[in-house]
């Protein structure tokens, strides 16, 4: 125990004594003493006025006072090792044990005095002598928590601990994850009778947990789970129709797991990246365009969870019977946005998915007519700039999925290829392919008497074209390569009129 944590909460206890309140430690921060994990915040509850202990205490201390929701009250105190987090609340009933029995599982329905938490945690030194320790104490535990905690298992406190707050279904598979626990059997039950009620839920509240549950490695185990549960669909109903939705060779997965599969897929691929892919990622890393970091983030695997979504409402066979999926990144779009929106999550991060699954077929199809070129490079990192680096690995997790245990062959091997071409081209010959513009679209408009429109992005990006590939390299030549442009332009709008009189 670090010995300034231990004086903050010798202090508190004494805090308390001298305002002849009783304080436990509770919830988590008890928790995690018993499981040996470490612990942040650190849990009281009181019979006292919460709130006015609190300031009281923060000024004694030093620190700061918070007020956290309704009479709920947050101490933080500041020193140069770091900060410590008291989390002090009212008595939820007239007991500590009618508290406890308020609580969402039995693991974090315990609690201890806080006196007796302050005298064990003086006397040991290991997490097992913790363990040991705790045992001996008098630990109030009306709901069976220790013997749930040595037996590694989550157990709901009652029947209508989801009634009372749905988000706690999440909470259970988090908690599972987090600490290696299973989730008993009769709990399981509960959840999936009430999965529905997670809709109830404020869609920031379920963004937080399922990013949660989203972001350590095994994130697809999680997923699976979670739909086993029933809540999987509950979160993205848009998902419904991807059960059993078949896929066309080589596909292996129907279009449900294929999306599950595909965060996977990702999590592998950045772990098992090697050779010149790998070697072009740490230098995009040193160059601030990429992070292996962000690659493993909740956001890219929403990402890859999100990028097929478009499938689920463009699935039609033809005469012969053979299953397509036409436009389906285009479709995909606004399905992605309206999850995203409705997740409430950031304006970055809805715009990233967006971007993903609007081109992740793009570096696949690069390609299959010979080798890339430098056009075709710069209009995909022209659309998307670092993004496209991301979207290319996720092409490749789309890949690994699409073939679940079949081997690769030669189209996993032009893929890389595609992809080793585009980093490449990327980060070591950006300035080629993308230079600096030599026009603004303001310049050009004013010298040329444009008006405002998509004529003048086509002007410009064909100005960037003919850049790339050293046919312009001046702002005057670029202005005559528009002028013969719209003069060509013009001739073929005339040619057109003359040509329909002539027919008429």
């Amino acid at each position: 125990m670090d010995a300034r944590i231990l004086q903050i909460l010798r202090q508190t206890a004494q805090h308390f004594n001298d305002n002849h309140a009783q304080a436990y430690l509770v919830g988590g921060s008890l928790r995690n003493l018993l499981l040996g994990e470490p612990t942040i915040d650190w849990d009281i509850v009181t019979a006292a006025d919460a709130p006015t202990v609190a300031r009281q205490l923060a000024n004694k201390l030093g620190g700061f006072y918070a007020h956290l929701h309704e009479k709920a009250s947050r101490v933080v105190v500041k020193q140069q090792a770091g900060e410590t987090v008291l989390d002090i609340s009212p008595l939820n009933g007239k007991t500590i044990e009618d508290d406890l029995r308020c609580r969402d599982f039995t693991i974090n329905a315990m609690a201890l005095s806080l006196d007796e938490a302050v005298r064990y945690l003086e006397r040991v030194k290991t997490p097992d002598a913790v363990l040991t320790s705790l045992e001996q104490a008098i630990l109030i535990d009306p709901a069976g928590g220790f013997a749930d905690i040595a037996a590694h298992r989550l157990r709901a406190v009652n029947k209508d601990v989801f009634k009372h707050d749905p988000l706690r279904m999440l909470r259970a598979v988090r908690l599972m994850m987090r600490y290696g626990l299973s989730i008993e059997p009769e709990t399981q039950r509960l959840i999936a009778l009430d999965a529905p009620l997670l809709k109830k839920v404020a869609p920031e509240r379920v963004h937080d947990e399922f990013y949660a549950i989203l972001e350590p490695g095994g994130a697809t185990n999680r997923l699976r789970f979670l739909d086993e549960l029933g809540l999987f669909t509950v979160i993205f109903p848009e998902f419904i129709p991807a059960r059993g939705m078949q896929q066309p060779f080589p596909h292996y997965w129907d279009v449900l797991e294929h999306s599950i599969e595909s965060v996977g897929a990702l999590e592998r691929l950045a772990a098992a990246l090697q050779g010149e892919i790998r070697v072009l990622l740490d230098e995009a890393e040193e160059q601030g365009i990429f992070s292996f970091e962000a690659l493993r983030s909740p956001r890219v695997k929403m990402a890859a969870l999100l990028h097929d979504i478009g499938k689920t409402v463009t699935y039609a066979t033809d005469q012969e019977g053979h299953i397509h999926f036409y436009y389906h990144p285009q479709a995909g779009v606004p399905l992605a946005q309206e999850i995203m929106r409705r997740l409430r999550a950031s304006t970055q991060d809805r715009r990233f998915v967006q971007q993903v699954v609007a081109h992740h077929m793009r570096p696949g199809q690069l390609g299959q007519d010979g080798p890339v070129t430098l056009r075709a490079t710069r209009r995909y990192f022209a659309d998307l700039g670092p993004v496209g680096i991301y979207v290319a690995l996720i092409s490749l997790a789309d890949h690994l999925a699409t073939m679940g245990p079949q081997p690769l062959g030669e189209a996993w091997e032009r893929h890389l290829g595609v992809v080793s071409v585009l980093l490449t081209r990327y980060v070591r010959e950006r300035e080629t392919i993308l230079p600096p513009r030599l026009v603004t679209a303001e310049e050009l408009m004013r010298r040329l008497r444009l008006e405002p429109g998509p004529q003048v992005g086509r002007l410009l990006d064909l100005i960037a074209e003919a850049q790339t590939e050293g046919r312009v390299s001046s702002k005057e030549e670029a202005i005559w390569l528009a002028e013969d442009v719209l003069a060509i332009d013009e001739d073929a709008e005339i040619a057109d009129e003359s040509s329909q009189t002539e027919n008429r």
